[in-house]
Protein backbone atom coordinates (compact mmCIF):
# COMPACT_ATOMS: atom_id res chain seq x y z
CA UNK A 1 0.00 0.00 0.00
CA UNK A 2 1.60 3.44 -0.98
CA UNK A 3 -0.12 7.02 0.04
CA UNK A 4 0.00 9.80 -2.71
CA UNK A 5 0.80 13.25 -1.51
CA UNK A 6 -0.20 16.01 -4.03
CA UNK A 7 1.15 18.97 -2.37
CA UNK A 8 3.13 21.98 -2.70
CA UNK A 9 6.64 22.62 -3.18
CA UNK A 10 8.03 25.99 -2.29
CA UNK A 11 11.45 27.63 -1.67
CA UNK A 12 12.08 29.71 1.61
CA UNK A 13 14.49 32.82 0.96
CA UNK A 14 14.78 33.61 4.69
CA UNK A 15 16.77 37.13 5.41
CA UNK A 16 17.43 37.92 9.65
CA UNK A 17 16.96 41.73 9.87
CA UNK A 18 16.76 43.95 12.94
CA UNK A 19 12.98 45.07 12.01
CA UNK A 20 10.18 44.70 9.52
CA UNK A 21 10.69 46.79 6.74
CA UNK A 22 8.21 49.68 6.68
CA UNK A 23 7.20 51.20 3.61
CA UNK A 24 9.25 53.63 1.57
CA UNK A 25 12.21 51.67 4.03
CA UNK A 26 15.42 49.73 2.54
CA UNK A 27 17.01 47.73 5.14
CA UNK A 28 20.15 45.28 5.21
CA UNK A 29 20.14 41.74 6.34
CA UNK A 30 22.61 39.90 8.07
CA UNK A 31 21.90 37.03 7.19
CA UNK A 32 20.10 34.91 3.98
CA UNK A 33 19.46 31.33 3.90
CA UNK A 34 17.56 29.37 1.34
CA UNK A 35 15.24 26.23 2.27
CA UNK A 36 13.41 23.73 0.59
CA UNK A 37 9.72 24.29 1.72
CA UNK A 38 6.29 23.91 1.35
CA UNK A 39 3.53 21.87 3.57
CA UNK A 40 3.68 19.05 0.74
CA UNK A 41 7.48 18.70 0.50
CA UNK A 42 7.80 18.34 4.32
CA UNK A 43 4.91 15.94 4.27
CA UNK A 44 6.66 13.65 2.08
CA UNK A 45 9.95 14.00 3.79
CA UNK A 46 8.29 12.98 6.70
CA UNK A 47 6.48 10.18 5.62
CA UNK A 48 9.27 8.81 3.71
CA UNK A 49 11.74 9.15 7.14
CA UNK A 50 8.82 7.14 8.39
CA UNK A 51 9.48 4.24 6.39
CA UNK A 52 6.22 4.76 4.01
CA UNK A 53 6.18 3.88 0.06
CA UNK A 54 5.33 8.09 -0.96
CA UNK A 55 5.18 9.44 -4.26
CA UNK A 56 4.99 13.00 -4.72
CA UNK A 57 2.92 14.94 -6.98
CA UNK A 58 2.89 18.07 -7.88
CA UNK A 59 4.73 21.21 -10.17
CA UNK A 60 7.61 23.06 -9.85
CA UNK A 61 9.63 25.74 -11.88
CA UNK A 62 12.46 25.61 -14.47
CA UNK A 63 15.93 25.47 -12.32
CA UNK A 64 14.54 24.51 -9.39
CA UNK A 65 15.65 20.56 -9.85
CA UNK A 66 17.60 20.31 -6.43
CA UNK A 67 14.45 20.35 -5.09
CA UNK A 68 13.68 17.04 -6.73
CA UNK A 69 16.76 15.67 -5.85
CA UNK A 70 15.89 16.61 -2.10
CA UNK A 71 12.75 14.32 -2.29
CA UNK A 72 14.51 11.64 -4.46
CA UNK A 73 17.58 11.22 -1.94
CA UNK A 74 14.73 10.59 0.89
CA UNK A 75 13.47 7.82 -1.36
CA UNK A 76 10.27 9.46 -2.76
CA UNK A 77 9.41 8.94 -5.76
CA UNK A 78 9.21 12.13 -8.28
CA UNK A 79 7.63 10.72 -11.42
CA UNK A 80 4.74 12.93 -10.72
CA UNK A 81 6.16 15.94 -10.12
CA UNK A 82 5.79 18.35 -13.21
CA UNK A 83 7.95 21.35 -14.33
CA UNK A 84 5.72 24.28 -15.16
CA UNK A 85 7.22 27.69 -17.17
CA UNK A 86 5.68 29.29 -13.50
CA UNK A 87 8.30 30.02 -11.39
CA UNK A 88 8.02 27.31 -8.63
CA UNK A 89 6.68 28.47 -5.53
CA UNK A 90 8.35 30.69 -2.74
CA UNK A 91 7.97 32.64 0.15
CA UNK A 92 10.19 35.81 1.29
CA UNK A 93 10.71 35.37 5.38
CA UNK A 94 11.85 38.35 7.37
CA UNK A 95 12.67 37.19 11.14
CA UNK A 96 13.80 39.56 13.69
CA UNK A 97 15.45 38.97 16.51
CA UNK A 98 12.45 38.05 18.43
CA UNK A 99 11.91 35.09 16.18
CA UNK A 100 8.84 36.78 14.95
CA UNK A 101 8.96 36.80 11.49
CA UNK A 102 6.80 38.49 8.52
CA UNK A 103 5.94 36.41 4.78
CA UNK A 104 5.46 36.97 1.76
CA UNK A 105 3.94 34.04 0.08
CA UNK A 106 4.07 33.51 -3.95
CA UNK A 107 2.14 30.39 -4.80
CA UNK A 108 3.40 30.07 -8.29
CA UNK A 109 3.97 25.99 -9.65
CA UNK A 110 1.80 25.28 -7.18
CA UNK A 111 -1.69 27.24 -8.33
CA UNK A 112 -0.80 25.66 -11.60
CA UNK A 113 -1.77 22.61 -10.98
CA UNK A 114 -5.34 21.62 -13.28
CA UNK A 115 -7.57 18.79 -13.08
CA UNK A 116 -6.08 16.78 -16.29
CA UNK A 117 -3.03 16.97 -14.16
CA UNK A 118 -4.50 15.44 -11.12
CA UNK A 119 -6.63 12.78 -13.15
CA UNK A 120 -3.64 11.48 -14.33
CA UNK A 121 -1.77 11.55 -11.50
CA UNK A 122 -4.44 9.10 -9.61
CA UNK A 123 -4.55 6.98 -12.55
CA UNK A 124 -0.75 5.85 -10.98
CA UNK A 125 -2.57 4.25 -7.54
CA UNK A 126 -4.57 1.58 -6.84
CA UNK A 127 -7.87 1.37 -4.54
CA UNK A 128 -7.12 1.25 -1.00
CA UNK A 129 -4.28 3.38 -1.52
CA UNK A 130 -3.99 6.80 0.39
CA UNK A 131 -4.47 10.52 -1.15
CA UNK A 132 -3.38 13.09 0.88
CA UNK A 133 -3.78 17.04 0.47
CA UNK A 134 -2.92 20.14 2.16
CA UNK A 135 -4.42 23.31 0.90
CA UNK A 136 -1.36 24.76 -1.06
CA UNK A 137 -2.52 24.54 -4.60
CA UNK A 138 -4.86 24.66 -6.48
CA UNK A 139 -7.73 22.22 -7.46
CA UNK A 140 -7.80 20.75 -4.50
CA UNK A 141 -11.90 19.99 -4.50
CA UNK A 142 -11.55 17.98 -7.43
CA UNK A 143 -8.53 16.04 -6.03
CA UNK A 144 -11.10 14.94 -3.21
CA UNK A 145 -13.99 14.23 -5.29
CA UNK A 146 -11.81 12.00 -7.89
CA UNK A 147 -10.05 10.64 -5.09
CA UNK A 148 -13.10 9.16 -3.40
CA UNK A 149 -14.10 8.25 -6.83
CA UNK A 150 -11.25 6.17 -7.12
CA UNK A 151 -12.02 4.42 -4.28
CA UNK A 152 -8.76 5.61 -2.36
CA UNK A 153 -8.49 6.90 1.51
CA UNK A 154 -8.44 10.54 1.15
CA UNK A 155 -6.69 12.28 4.15
CA UNK A 156 -6.82 15.87 4.01
CA UNK A 157 -5.18 18.46 5.83
CA UNK A 158 -6.83 22.12 5.17
CA UNK A 159 -3.47 23.98 5.78
CA UNK A 160 -3.83 26.61 5.09
CA UNK A 161 -7.25 27.41 6.53
CA UNK A 162 -9.33 29.43 4.02
CA UNK A 163 -12.81 30.18 3.55
CA UNK A 164 -13.59 28.34 0.13
CA UNK A 165 -12.45 24.96 2.07
CA UNK A 166 -16.29 24.92 3.42
CA UNK A 167 -17.39 24.92 0.00
CA UNK A 168 -15.01 21.60 -0.70
CA UNK A 169 -16.48 18.26 -1.12
CA UNK A 170 -15.70 16.95 2.58
CA UNK A 171 -17.99 14.08 2.94
CA UNK A 172 -15.31 12.21 0.30
CA UNK A 173 -12.97 12.81 3.22
CA UNK A 174 -11.61 9.57 4.96
CA UNK A 175 -9.55 11.53 7.48
CA UNK A 176 -9.41 14.90 8.43
CA UNK A 177 -5.78 16.45 10.24
CA UNK A 178 -6.52 19.24 12.21
CA UNK A 179 -4.96 22.14 14.40
CA UNK A 180 -6.50 24.09 16.58
CA UNK A 181 -7.14 26.79 13.82
CA UNK A 182 -7.81 25.08 11.40
CA UNK A 183 -10.99 23.32 13.92
CA UNK A 184 -11.97 26.24 14.95
CA UNK A 185 -12.12 27.16 10.92
CA UNK A 186 -14.20 24.50 10.28
CA UNK A 187 -15.83 23.61 13.24
CA UNK A 188 -16.28 27.33 15.23
CA UNK A 189 -15.28 25.59 18.35
CA UNK A 190 -12.30 25.39 20.11
CA UNK A 191 -12.64 22.76 23.21
CA UNK A 192 -11.82 19.26 21.57
CA UNK A 193 -15.00 17.63 22.61
CA UNK A 194 -16.81 20.40 21.07
CA UNK A 195 -14.69 19.83 18.06
CA UNK A 196 -15.56 15.74 18.52
CA UNK A 197 -19.12 16.27 18.23
CA UNK A 198 -19.49 18.96 15.27
CA UNK A 199 -17.28 17.13 13.33
CA UNK A 200 -19.16 13.71 13.55
CA UNK A 201 -22.10 15.10 13.60
CA UNK A 202 -21.35 16.79 9.82
CA UNK A 203 -18.66 13.71 8.84
CA UNK A 204 -19.82 10.98 10.43
CA UNK A 205 -18.39 8.41 8.23
CA UNK A 206 -14.66 9.88 8.59
CA UNK A 207 -12.28 10.09 11.02
CA UNK A 208 -10.07 13.60 12.56
CA UNK A 209 -6.91 13.72 13.52
CA UNK A 210 -6.93 17.10 16.34
CA UNK A 211 -3.20 18.32 16.96
CA UNK A 212 -2.94 20.06 20.03
CA UNK A 213 1.00 21.42 20.05
CA UNK A 214 2.02 20.92 23.76
CA UNK A 215 -1.06 19.21 24.41
CA UNK A 216 -0.75 16.42 22.63
CA UNK A 217 -3.39 14.59 19.87
CA UNK A 218 -6.45 13.15 19.80
CA UNK A 219 -8.07 10.71 17.41
CA UNK A 220 -11.87 10.23 16.94
CA UNK A 221 -14.50 8.93 14.93
CA UNK A 222 -18.21 8.29 15.85
CA UNK A 223 -17.34 5.25 17.94
CA UNK A 224 -13.89 5.84 19.19
CA UNK A 225 -11.82 9.03 21.31
CA UNK A 226 -8.35 8.48 21.68
CA UNK A 227 -5.61 11.42 22.76
CA UNK A 228 -2.26 10.95 23.57
CA UNK A 229 -0.12 13.34 25.63
CA UNK A 230 2.93 15.18 24.65
CA UNK A 231 6.14 14.40 24.89
CA UNK A 232 7.91 16.72 27.70
CA UNK A 233 11.21 18.20 25.58
CA UNK A 234 12.95 21.77 25.60
CA UNK A 235 11.42 23.57 22.23
CA UNK A 236 13.50 25.80 20.18
CA UNK A 237 11.66 25.55 16.98
CA UNK A 238 7.73 24.15 16.05
CA UNK A 239 8.02 25.20 12.08
CA UNK A 240 7.75 21.43 10.72
CA UNK A 241 5.81 19.63 13.76
CA UNK A 242 2.95 19.61 12.42
CA UNK A 243 4.06 18.18 9.17
CA UNK A 244 6.42 15.85 10.89
CA UNK A 245 3.50 14.43 12.80
CA UNK A 246 1.05 14.43 9.74
CA UNK A 247 3.60 12.15 7.93
CA UNK A 248 4.94 9.28 11.12
CA UNK A 249 0.75 9.10 11.70
CA UNK A 250 0.26 7.84 8.25
CA UNK A 251 3.20 5.94 8.07
CA UNK A 252 2.49 3.74 11.35
CA UNK A 253 -1.30 3.77 10.53
CA UNK A 254 -1.08 2.53 6.76
CA UNK A 255 1.60 -0.07 8.74
CA UNK A 256 -0.43 -1.38 11.71
CA UNK A 257 -3.86 0.24 11.09
CA UNK A 258 -3.53 1.35 14.67
CA UNK A 259 -4.43 4.88 15.21
CA UNK A 260 -3.73 4.48 19.13
CA UNK A 261 0.26 3.43 18.15
CA UNK A 262 0.26 6.17 15.26
CA UNK A 263 -0.91 8.70 17.49
CA UNK A 264 1.75 8.11 19.91
CA UNK A 265 4.44 7.44 17.01
CA UNK A 266 3.45 10.99 15.71
CA UNK A 267 3.70 12.73 18.65
CA UNK A 268 7.08 11.29 19.60
CA UNK A 269 8.61 12.46 15.87
CA UNK A 270 7.24 15.98 16.70
CA UNK A 271 8.45 15.78 19.87
CA UNK A 272 12.02 15.48 18.02
CA UNK A 273 11.21 17.97 15.30
CA UNK A 274 10.68 21.02 17.73
CA UNK A 275 14.33 20.40 19.57
CA UNK A 276 16.08 21.32 16.04
CA UNK A 277 15.99 24.06 13.99
CA UNK A 278 14.58 24.64 10.88
CA UNK A 279 11.86 22.90 8.63
CA UNK A 280 12.31 19.48 6.61
CA UNK A 281 16.06 18.90 7.95
CA UNK A 282 14.35 19.00 11.49
CA UNK A 283 12.23 15.98 10.78
CA UNK A 284 13.67 12.81 12.40
CA UNK A 285 14.31 9.59 10.89
CA UNK A 286 12.74 6.76 11.96
CA UNK A 287 15.90 5.29 13.64
CA UNK A 288 15.83 8.42 15.94
CA UNK A 289 12.77 7.25 17.42
CA UNK A 290 14.15 3.38 17.85
CA UNK A 291 16.64 4.49 19.76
Amino acid sequence: MQILNFGSINIDHVYAVNNFVRPGETISSDKYDIFAGGKGFNQSIALARAGAVVCHAGKIGKNAEWLLQRLEKEGVDITLVKISQIPTGHAIIQVIPSGENAIVLYGGANQTISEANITRALETISPGDYLLLQNEISSVAYAIHKGKERKLRVVFNPAPMTRNVRDYPLDDVDIFILNETEAAGLTGETEPEDVREIMCEQFPQSATVLTLGSKGAAYFDSTTMLQQPAFAVNAVDSTAAGDTFIGYFLAELIQSSNPAKALSLGCRAAAICVTRSGASDSIPHRKELET
